[in-house]
């Protein structure tokens, strides 16, 4: 329902590179840039973006397209939901025009779950800012925190009112249905049993002061609500139940408001509260986000590792069971990143420390107080092991134990090397540690796994023969050079079958001048060759009609016309010869052959070779159908002679240098 003027608009002005880096830590490479898989649980980059093709292909998933297909594939938009989220990027007004109500109903139940938390979230912070126990309780609360009028309107702060159903009755009157309040959690249904058959509503975040929890890309998943009655009955804190859309092991609170500041500081911190996120954030300190009141998970870390490899995790000074908060430095460690810990004076928190200090004098604490996980964990230890030689092994196992988690080697030595000097202890000693855990732990992985397998089942590695199918490849071959060389002219050396004067045939040289895809179009024709594979042939046929149309052809135009399927065909094509790029194959003398220079003698010789690999199809299928020398046979051999003396022509033909 949006105008084509507006989607028009939005390709013409969004940038893949840009929009991407939004969500993945991109480092140049070349012309493209590169970073970890967004959607596979990788440590060496393999995603790739092109800014000058503006498309992107992930060779871990197989996933690949445009700027709106990563949308679509990452935050789990409908392709409106792409387009308007890229138009409010880059502040372009949307044009649409009304849905009907059927159209409404037939909205998917994910977007009905956004919908609704985002109504919710707009609701909560009007009760706020425009009704009287909104300003005199939930408004006073976040003022008396510390936080100004802007930085409550920024993170979209809320107050849901201390009546039972005000929310539930609201959304309903405007059109909402019960079934997404309650799969959101924003709703409460229980079975009345005064009325038998009929159900009672609540809300869930009734005289609470509301944290919204936004996506990546800044739509809201849940809610944190916070009771400010001293109920001691009803919990502190209450969060939005799993849903559709939130599921709290994935979800960081802030990440929305800190992506793009961790990718250029290189580095996030890592904090316990909302409210420790929104001090430092309205101090300067921006780079920061909470793993939402649950224990850290490796889903949140591996979401903080596609912006940075680098995490700075911030305890309270007075923290309970900080020895058990350690658990999820390993998570940070196992998935190969650098942690830093720094812990705030006691009785402070990152809340109260950066509400009563500077900027300057933030900063300068968390560099110069922050200690590698190592130092860190030593010194803690160390502490409680005093002089029990006992417990001071139990300390130095525990540590070897952290460093054993480490999937890179140079780490892990230096960092053996590190505590071997702090704990006084040889390095040898602590080799062996490590290497016990490390064979211990993969034989206890290996054990799991055969756990897991059925008692019948039986795993052989049986060595399979790679089956190459040589048309697909062709085929592929020439839609890569319609994209790349379409609108080009050309100079051909085209072949024309002929009879000599002894009677005999030759392929006799022609030269040609034309557009490249005039020549493949041309050439297809005359043999009679159809594109065998169903999104080759629709890409063909889409290539051709727009070559044919418009002479300033650009594949990123061109793209924003097609299906995100064949789009993602097409990234795929396309971002092919980055694959060796990323393994770097020069280091190891290994050499990827290059395109060819020449881009007439590229299209002669795949259209040759494709005619070969055809007349070889065609010879098969005549001699499966004459076993006899039979006198009705004698024409179908006859037929296949010629396709073999033709097909010797051709053969030869390759073999030498087409201009």
């Amino acid at each position: 329902m949006i105008a084509k003027n507006t989607i028009d608009q939005v390709y013409e002005t969004a940038r893949v590179e840009e929009v991407i880096g939004d969500f993945v830590n991109l480092k140049k490479s070349g012309s493209n840039f590169k970073g970890l898989s967004p959607f596979t649980d990788e440590r060496s980059p393999s995603f790739m973006v092109s800014p000058v093709k503006q498309i992107w292909k992930d060779f871990s998933s197989g996933k690949g397209g445009n700027v709106v297909a990563f949308l679509m594939e990452h935050e789990h938009f409908t392709y409106p939901e792409a387009i308007k989220y890229l138009a409010k990027k880059y502040q372009i007004e949307v044009e649409e025009t009304e849905q009907s109500n059927e159209q409404k109903e037939q909205a998917n139940e994910r977007e009905s779950l956004y919908l609704v938390s985002e109504f919710a979230q707009g609701y909560f912070a009007d009760i706020l800012w425009n009704t009287e126990p909104g300003k005199a309780i939930g408004l006073s609360y976040f003022k008396e925190r510390g936080f100004t009028e802007e930085t409550i309107r920024k993170f979209g702060l809320g107050y849901g009112l201390d009546e039972w159903d005000a929310f539930t009755n609201h959304a309903l009157e405007n059109g909402y249905q019960l079934t997404f309040l309650e799969k959101t959690g924003l709703s409460i249904v229980k079975e009345d049993t005064s009325r038998p058959g009929q159900s009672r509503k609540f809300d869930r975040f009734k005289g609470r002061v509301l944290f919204p929890i936004h996506s990546l890309s800044g739509r809201v998943l849940g809610f944190g609500g916070r009771i400010l009655s001293s109920d001691k009955k009803a919990a502190k804190y209450v969060n939005s139940p799993e849903s559709g859309i939130y599921h709290k092991s994935k979800a960081l609170y802030g990440i929305y408001y800190a992506k793009q500041a961790i990718a250029k500081e290189d580095n996030c911190f890592l904090v316990e509260g909302y409210t420790d996120v929104i001090q430092l954030h309205q101090r300067g300190i921006t780079n920061v986000v909470a793993s939402s009141g649950t224990a850290l998970t490796p889903e949140q870390i591996r979401m903080i590792n596609r912006l940075t490899s680098n995490i700075t995790v911030l305890f309270d000074g007075d923290a309970a069971g900080l020895r058990a908060s350690l658990r999820g430095i390993d998570l940070i460690l196992e998935q190969g990143m650098n942690v830093r810990i720094c812990t705030f004076p006691e009785g402070e928190d990152p809340d109260s420390f950066a509400k009563s200090n500077s900027y300057e004098e933030v900063v300068h604490y968390l560099q110069e107080q922050a200690k590698d996980f190592i130092q860190f964990k030593t010194s803690l230890l160390a502490e409680e092991a005093a002089n029990d030689p006992i417990k001071k092994a139990d300390t130095i196992r525990d540590i070897v134990g952290s460093i054993a988690k480490i999937p890179d080697r140079i780490k892990r030595e230096l960092y053996i090397q590190q505590c071997a000097a702090m704990m006084n202890i040889s390095e040898e000693v602590l080799f062996n540690t490590l290497a016990q855990i490390s064979k211990k732990a993969y034989t206890e992985a290996n054990k799991q796994v055969k756990n897991e397998q059925k008692a019948f089942e039986v795993i052989r590695e049986t060595p399979r023969e790679t089956k190459v199918d040589v048309q697909y490849e062709l085929e592929r071959k020439i839609i890569e050079i319609l994209l790349l060389y379409g609108n080009e002219e050309q100079q051909f050396e085209d072949l024309v079958l002929k009879e000599n004067e002894a009677g005999d045939l030759v392929l006799e040289p022609e030269r040609v001048e034309a557009r490249v895809y005039e020549k493949i179009y041309l050439d297809l024709q005359e043999d009679e060759i159809e594109m065998t594979h169903d999104h080759f042939k629709k890409i063909y046929y889409s290539l051709m009609e727009t070559l044919n149309e418009k002479e300033d052809f650009s594949i990123a135009s061109f793209l924003n016309e097609l299906d995100q399927e064949l789009v993602n065909n097409i990234s795929s094509i396309l971002m092919e010869e980055e694959k060796y790029r990323l393994h770097n194959w020069e280091s190891k003398d290994i050499y990827p052959k290059e395109k060819a220079t020449s881009i007439s003698q590229l299209v002669s010789e795949t259209i040759l070779t494709l005619r070969c690999y055809l007349i070889k199809k065609r010879i098969n299928a005549l001699q499966q159908n004459t076993e006899d020398e039979t006198d009705d046979n004698r024409e179908v051999l006859e037929e296949i002679v010629n396709y073999l003396q033709l097909n010797k022509l051709l053969s030869s033909k390759l073999n030498r240098v087409l201009s």
